[in-house]
């Protein structure tokens, strides 16, 4: 061939120029494929799922007898550094496949292969409990605020005369007396104009059943006078006189009563001002729901099974239970 031939079939030097964007297309998608196995994590419930539905489908009777947990190597950290190669365990479906006629995840609860399935079922047999016990006293509940509702329609106009109050707690309801239209300051005889409002109280008591607390609070401010040597004796004469206002007409068992004066240590407000010291100057009547022996026994049980869902501080204001009476 000659020199002319020669320089005429020369070629250019190099790869094509293709061949760059391929092989960075090819490095871009080895690095997504290495980030998603990097990124990836197996659901073990979903594969418990679906490793008891192939067995029911194909029939694997196969078992598989495991004296210790299998463990394996996790490639990133083998391949990549600074990672560090160490045995994983696995937690897989066939360490545990030891009966062939527990066909699905949810017998495994009952099986008690594992710990960690058991203390989860366990949770979710106390949640139910829970969930029990709550629609029960949200029952009960709303049967007393429905009854507060319906003493406050009744006392419709000494409540917007700031009068008296209507409020609940739990299984109670409470009917507060203030001191404004019903006491002198430093007395304990009612007034006429309020035996009328006693009379509204006492239709109110005997529609509903319960145990009936009238309690009697005072003010920080000392009183010393030839009847009241204190705010006890003030408090607790002022308690007693409406519960025998309450007692006269006889329609309410006088069985269903406790009276008792606090002085002013159970105040509503700080003690600060003259406002609030006439909001803590007040009479307050407690109407305690019953339960019935029925609902009585359906909580007990709910607590055996759930004893920290109704912390026992709050029995007292939920249906008038004892701690050491039925739990």
């Amino acid at each position: 061939m000659s020199d002319e031939e020669e320089h005429k079939c020369e070629c250019p030097a190099g790869l094509p120029g293709w061949m760059a964007t391929f092989a960075d297309l090819m490095s871009l998608l080895m690095c997504f494929f290495v980030l998603l196995l990097s990124f990836s994590q197996m659901d073990v419930m979903e594969f418990k799922r679906l490793a008891g539905s192939m067995r029911e489908a194909f029939g694997v009777q196969a078992k598989i007898n495991v004296d210790s947990i299998p463990k394996g190597t996790s490639v990133i950290a083998q391949e990549f550094s600074p990672g560090k190669p160490e045995p994983t365990p696995l937690q897989s479906v066939m360490q545990h496949t030891t009966r062939q006629d527990m066909p699905n995840l949810k017998q495994l609860c009952a099986q008690q292969v594992q710990q960690a399935l058991e203390e989860e079922c366990t949770a979710g047999r106390s949640s139910q409990i829970g969930d029990l016990l709550l629609d029960k006293i949200k029952q009960l509940t709303e049967a007393t605020e429905n009854d507060a509702i319906s003493a406050a329609a009744t006392l419709q106009e000494e409540v917007r005369s700031n009068q008296v109050e209507v409020e609940t707690r739990g299984r109670k309801i409470v009917i507060r007396v203030q001191e404004k239209g019903s006491f002198q300051s430093g007395s304990a005889e009612l007034e006429p104009e309020f035996f009328d409002v006693i009379d509204k109280l006492v239709g109110i008591l005997a529609e509903v059943d319960g145990t009936i607390a009238v309690e009697g609070h005072s003010d920080s401010v000392p009183i010393s006078t030839s009847r009241f040597r204190s705010n006890w004796d003030l408090s607790a004469a002022r308690a007693l006189e409406v519960a025998h206002a309450l007692f006269e007409s006889g329609e309410v068992d006088r069985a269903r009563f406790s009276v008792g004066g606090f002085a002013d240590t159970q105040p509503l407000v700080p003690d600060d001002s003259p406002e609030n010291r006439a909001r803590n100057r007040r009479v307050e009547i407690i109407l305690q729901q019953p339960l019935d022996d029925e609902t009585k026994k359906e909580i007990n049980q709910a607590r055996q099974q759930a004893p920290d869902f109704l912390p026992r501080d709050q029995l007292s204001d939920f249906g008038g239970l004892n701690p050491d009476e039925i739990f």
